[in-house]
């Protein structure tokens, strides 16, 4: 029968059927293949006793991300905060380039804005608000959360962002209170207890699934291309294929519309800005 993975903890995974939640191992095959299950994983399985049964098969990913381990996510919502602390640019791009790069729904979530007095909500919309939806919350008034909540309606999604935005607080709120084991899920995680926190598959009132990962707070390595970074800043797309160089960087070659763009104000700065640190970044671990 079908399953999704909902937690892994202790070499034990829960796989949620339709009708049953079963404690799970994984069949010795994946480990001598190198593949190890993710939560978020569609898997076959196959009852061995009450409860209990093995994994035979993980069905074909539509993505995956290593750290934190997980699987199938649909929608990637990028948070950050609108102050305490103040939003840094590059690192909010890294996060947004990263979920470009995995093939998700993206949403821009500007946390705290129960603390915006200077505009920095608006100021963050005029950056992102053409090339993302944008939504304003606020984890600890509730703030925005219906409409975030409604916007992942169905989906499986995940919260990224660096550490101190206000995650927890904004999935606490998401799920209608403080997230905790489900019950069924307690008793049985007995066996593979973990004295760190694990990632595990909520499900929400909306319908949604949302991944709660003690990861996505930063990234060592992107996972990108020096060729197919452009692509990821989706301002970039009305002029990818049409500079001078078929494999034009838009750093200093001529004629490149992309930097045309930059001038005359169609690219924000500190995006294109991003953009060159990155491509360094990636050409730098190349001559490495």
């Amino acid at each position: 029968m079908e399953g999704t993975i909902v937690r892994g903890v202790g070499g034990f995974y829960y796989v949620k059927t339709q009708d049953e939640l079963f404690q799970c191992k994984a069949r010795g095959i994946f480990r001598k293949d190198g593949v190890t299950p993710y939560v978020g994983d569609q898997v076959l399985v196959e009852p061995t006793d009450p409860g209990e049964a093995v994994i035979n098969e993980i069905l074909p990913r539509k993505n995956q991300f290593i750290r934190p381990p997980i699987a199938n996510v649909d929608c990637m919502v990028v948070v950050t905060a609108v102050r305490r602390p103040a939003p840094v640019l590059t690192i909010l791009n890294r996060f947004l380039v990263m979920a470009e790069g995995k093939d998700t729904e993206i949403i821009l979530c500007l946390n705290k804005a129960d603390l915006d007095k200077g505009g920095e909500v608006d100021a963050l919309k005029e950056i992102y608000g053409t090339l993302y939806p944008v939504v304003a919350v606020s984890g600890e008034t509730g703030q925005g959360v219906e409409e975030l909540n409604e916007m992942l309606r169905g989906k499986r999604s995940a919260l990224a962002g660096p550490s101190g935005v206000g995650k927890s607080t904004l999935l606490n709120r998401m799920a209608g209170g403080t997230v905790m084991e489900t019950g069924e899920i307690a008793r049985k995680s007995q066996r593979g207890k973990h004295t760190t926190r694990h990632v595990e598959l909520f499900q929400l009132a909306n319908g949604g699934f949302v991944f709660d990962t003690p990861g996505f707070t930063s990234f060592d390595v992107l996972e990108a291309e020096e060729e197919e970074l452009h692509f990821y800043f989706p301002e970039f797309a009305p002029y990818i294929g049409k500079c001078r160089y078929d494999d034009c960087r838009h750093i200093a070659e001529p004629e490149c519309l992309v930097r045309e763009a930059l001038a005359e104000g169609k690219i924000n700065k500190t995006r294109y800005d991003s953009y060159v640190e990155l491509l360094k970044e990636i050409q730098n671990r190349k001559d490495y």
